[in-house]
């Protein structure tokens, strides 16, 4: 039985946007295939993006509450949309109903042989840290089918056109009427002539031997949003597979995935980076060159800066998608570093600030003194 995609991602089914993005993200990072090697992994990945494809998409995820998976997945999906002109259901209406509709004098239509739009097809594309903040083109290879060009996606030869389907004379389909003791019923099937096609090729095009379509490898060049990140997904308008008989062809979806940078983090549009300090520069006080992502800026450390505290350069995090004029913040955590030696001299110096430091706080030694022996 298939697993509820509320829970693979691990959310309520009142979860918004934001909440899916977060839950698909963080499962994203831990079973994509370059990250985890453990078996069902991948699986696991696979599952994942195709809850999140269903969920993130306000009207498949309405199908999905009221019909469950059978009414996001292939042939029940597209009938769904196409309920109003009952292009999903013709068949079963044919089916139990044919003999009725041939009695009142109804037609068969030509379903089958008319335009087909091509597949749409998926291409997963990894980022490093930079692409993926400050996005720029990039060129990827795909391969695709393209209709034929030299028998125009006829899939007839060259100077010859395919001709209509003697059995059933270009619908595709073939009917058998059946007299019982209630009626008269009729039973639609697909032409085993033409398969389907409406048509029959007698001689083949030599280039793509009848398909009408051939598998093309190409390169193309995409422009990545600023401020893309884990599973944001790119369409590429008609660059899928070509469509069949005069259809349009499908879209290219590409999915992208950003290596972790050793140095950054990413908080949503925040980057998160620590800078080590020594003991002293955290007393006295600096002004330290750290690196951001727009390479070195100057940070303030003020005097008696304390472990752990947070300090944020402005408008040095990552761009908004869709408004890369605004951007997140860079927080850096400040660690304090403490000498595990000192020299004779520093020692003699310390000691002497440890007893300056008691004699103001009443304590022997105070904190330094404790620290260094003093």
């Amino acid at each position: 039985m298939a697993r509820d995609f509320y829970e693979i991602l691990g959310v309520s089914r009142d979860a918004d946007k934001d909440e899916l993005k977060r839950a698909y993200r963080r499962l994203a990072r831990q079973y994509h295939p370059d990250v985890n090697k453990e078996a069902g992994a991948e699986d696991r990945f696979k599952e994942i993006n195709r809850a999140y494809e269903v969920l993130s998409e306000p009207e498949t995820r309405a199908r999905y509450d009221r019909f469950g998976e059978e009414g996001v997945s292939g042939a029940a999906a597209a009938g769904y949309q196409d309920f109003g002109d009952f292009g999903g259901f013709a068949d079963i209406f044919e089916s139990f109903f044919g003999g009725f509709a041939g009695s009142a004098g109804g037609t068969q239509t030509r379903r089958r042989s008319g335009p087909a739009k091509g597949d749409d097809l998926r291409l997963d594309l990894r980022l490093d840290f930079q692409e993926a903040i400050f996005g720029g083109d990039k060129e990827i290879k795909i391969s695709h089918l393209e209709t034929c060009s030299t028998c125009g996606g006829t899939g007839a030869k060259h100077g010859t056109q395919p001709k209509t389907c003697p059995t059933c004379n270009g619908v595709g389909q073939v009917r058998r009427a059946t007299r019982t003791p209630f009626g008269s019923f009729t039973q639609v099937s697909t032409c085993p002539t033409c398969n389907g096609t409406g048509q029959i090729i007698e001689e083949k095009c030599d280039t793509c031997g009848g398909s009408g379509q051939k598998q093309v490898s190409k390169k193309l060049q995409i422009t990545i949003p600023a401020g893309v990140d884990n599973g944001t997904r790119l369409r590429v308008s008609q660059e899928g597979d070509a469509g069949k008989r005069g259809g349009p062809p499908g879209d290219l979806y590409v999915y992208l995935f950003v290596q972790e940078d050793k140095e950054f983090q990413r908080d949503g549009i925040n980057i998160l980076s620590q800078l080590s300090v020594s003991y002293l520069q955290a007393i006295l006080g600096c002004k330290i060159q750290v690196n951001t992502v727009d390479g070195e800026q100057e940070l303030t450390i003020a005097p008696g800066t304390q472990p752990d505290t947070v300090l944020t350069l402005e408008n040095r995090g990552v761009p908004r998608l869709g408004n890369p004029v605004s951007r997140g913040d860079h927080l850096i955590t400040i660690n304090v570093t403490i000498p595990t030696k000192v020299t004779t001299e520093e020692k003699e110096l310390l000691a002497q600030l440890a007893q300056i430091n008691g004699d103001r706080t009443g304590k022997s030694g105070g904190f330094l003194g404790g620290l260094f022996g003093g």
